[in-house]
């Protein structure tokens, strides 16, 4: 089965946390990034299924972090 076929995936988003740290809102974070609102929830609800460099490279400049702050690997996320 190829990652495409996959009903889920292997990857947490830990927008949430990282929003909580730096005191800020999704609405301020989309207007800093210059994404949607509505984009920006499907990446935090982990329901994205593909992030862009330029906006991974935005999200790092406006939350000072690092992509594996951002971003974690949890293969037992994975359905079967």
């Amino acid at each position: 089965m190829s990652p495409a076929d996959m009903e889920g995936h292997a990857i947490a988003v830990h927008l949430d946390r990282l929003l909580a740290e730096r005191g800020m809102t999704l609405t301020e974070l989309a207007e800093r990034v210059g994404v949607t609102l509505v984009n920006l929830s499907i990446l935090k609800n982990g329901r994205a299924k593909a992030i862009r460099f330029t906006t991974l490279t935005k999200l790092c400049e406006v939350l000072d972090c690092q992509p594996g702050d951002l971003l974690a690997y949890e293969p037992e996320r994975v359905r079967e």
